[in-house]
Order: C-alpha cells, then structure tokens, then sequence
C-alpha cells in the first residue's frame, strides 16, 4: 500500500510541476507580446515625429506605421488572449496543488493509522512478556 500512495503522491507532484512549467510559460509569452507591442509603440511614434504625420486617415501616412500598427494590435491581441489562458492555468495549477494536499493528507492518515497499529501490537507483546514474567 505504501509504493502506492508514494507513486500517487510522486504523479500528482509531477502534475503539479508541469503546471507550473505551464503557467510560467504562459506569463513569459504574455509579457513578450507586451514588450514587443510597446517597442512598436515607440517605432510608430519615431516614425510619426519623423514624417511629422501622426494622422492614420492622412494620405501621406507612412505605410511603415500603418503596418507596425496592425503588428501591435495583433500582438496586443494575443496578449489579451495569453491573459486568459493564463487565468485558466493557474485555476488548474490551484486545483492541482488541492489534489497533492488531499493525497498528501490521506497519506499522512494512513502512516499515522500504521504507527498506531504497530504501537498497539507492540504493547500487547510487552504486555504477554508481562504476563508470562508474573506466571514464573
């Protein structure tokens, strides 16, 4: 029984693990899109201080920084969306770690159950030779 909550517990510690792997994946993708985005941000603001036109609808408007803008909407974008997988996972990464408790906690019970037991049976060995000393 015992190789089989230490193999219980050793899996769900992996599914913790890989969780966090997961997560931090996650945030770090998320934070790339947004320091990308932001230093597109500032090549469109070189761009509209050097052609001196910051207005989109202009005819003359730089097609460098209409598409550097498309690219920062795009990765702001996906950003957003690594924003929301990122809440999923770390809901998943919390309900991982509750189920390593649980098992954890099961496992404590049942060593504790064993330890009992074997003190039980212990004591009433030490009480036969007890018993036994008293009939000589």
């Amino acid at each position: 029984m015992k190789s089989r909550s230490e193999s219980l517990i050793r899996l769900k510690k992996f599914q913790v693990d890989e969780k966090r792997r997961q997560v931090a994946q996650i945030e770090m993708m998320a934070t790339d899109f947004e320091r990308m985005a932001a230093e597109l941000d500032q090549q469109i603001e070189i761009e509209h201080q050097k052609t001196g036109i910051s207005d989109v609808a202009h005819f003359a408007y730089s097609t460098f920084a209409k598409a550097a803008s498309q690219r920062r909407d795009n990765l702001l974008a996906s950003a957003h969306d690594m924003r929301e997988k990122l809440e999923v996972a770390q809901d998943e990464l919390a309900e991982a770690i509750e189920d390593l408790k649980k098992v954890e906690l099961l496992d404590q019970r049942e060593n504790q159950r064993d330890a009992a037991e074997e003190a039980k049976n212990e004591q009433a060995a030490y009480d036969e030779i007890g018993r036994l000393r008293l009939r000589r």
